[in-house]
């Protein structure tokens, strides 16, 4: 392992040259040329690898969100299934976790609310009741899903995954994994196109630890810029696998190398940043926005 992360820093990281990057969340548009946005993470799952449970509970969920608003999150994301191997989630049962959620969300911030899920029942009832982003992992598995989000006039997130959602893939296997994922978000993003999107309702996610070794998250965040020129990036590495690989540390360990792969993934152009600890992160992005707008 160690001399395959070696590899991985044989590419010399491109930092993003700042233009007009614009991204719509229902009414609100958002200039991204040099400020990142913070999406604080909500799970509804009993067995999340970051803190299980721990906000399963609706009271507890909703204690959390607000914590995570005063803290500075730009927006919400929730989840009620996990994206790697677990218990069984029905569709009924994840539309139990999420809708109600969303609702509850929605009437207490003024907050953009992201779904995360790739079933397009979810996402319908989410937007239904106020979610304005789809955050789907699974790349559009489901045929409906950007159909769905167009009706609704939500965003949507392409993430590039090697399987799919549930499914174990330890090994894999790619001749070049930044032109592989590059492509497969270009498809993605021309889906949603035809679908009736707009360019500015189209995020990509390189899906770092989603069917990829260490190193090969490692190679595509530190190739961040690349994937970027296409259109705006989210980066999704707080407390990731990957991270604990390369320092040895466990999952309740890696606040610092979270904020540390959060500060190269803005340098690189990724604009929003799906994170855990919002406080930390918050201070992170103003410091290298200042930077950017100085510059």
């Amino acid at each position: 392992m160690e001399s395959e992360l070696a590899g991985a820093y044989d590419l010399e990281v491109q930092p993003f040259t700042p233009r007009g990057v614009t991204l719509r969340l229902g009414p609100r548009v958002y200039d991204l040329t040099h400020r990142a946005l913070v999406m604080g993470i909500l799970n509804r799952t009993r067995d999340s690898f970051f803190s299980p449970a721990a906000t399963f509970d609706l009271d507890a969920f909703l204690t959390r969100a607000e914590t995570l608003v005063a803290e500075g999150a730009d927006l919400l994301d929730v989840g009620g299934v996990k994206a790697g191997p677990g218990e069984f989630v029905s569709l009924e049962e994840e539309l139990d976790r999420v809708v109600p959620a969303v609702s509850a969300l929605r009437r207490r911030f003024d907050v953009p609310i992201s779904v995360d899920t790739w079933r397009a029942e979810v996402a319908r009832a989410s937007f239904a009741e106020g979610a304005i982003l789809g955050n789907d992992i699974s790349g559009f598995a489901d045929p409906d899903y950007l159909a769905v989000a167009a009706a609704a006039g939500a965003s949507v997130v392409a993430t590039h995954i090697r399987l799919a959602p549930r499914v174990a893939d330890p090994t894999p296997v790619y001749d070049d994994v930044v032109e592989v994922v590059r492509e497969f978000l270009l498809e993605r993003r021309e889906d949603a196109l035809r679908a009736g999107l707009h360019p500015d309702q189209i995020v990509l996610d390189a899906g770092l630890d989603l069917g990829k070794t260490a190193a090969q998250s490692l190679t595509l965040l530190r190739a961040s810029a690349r994937l970027a020129a296409e259109g705006p990036l989210l980066l999704s590495a707080s407390n990731k696998t990957f991270l604990g690989v390369m320092f040895s540390l466990g999952v309740l360990e890696r606040r610092e190398v979270s904020l540390a792969a959060a500060s190269l993934g803005v340098i690189g152009g990724c604009r929003i940043l799906r994170v855990h600890d919002v406080r930390g992160t918050v201070r992170v992005r103003d410091l290298l926005a200042r930077l950017s707008e100085g510059a």
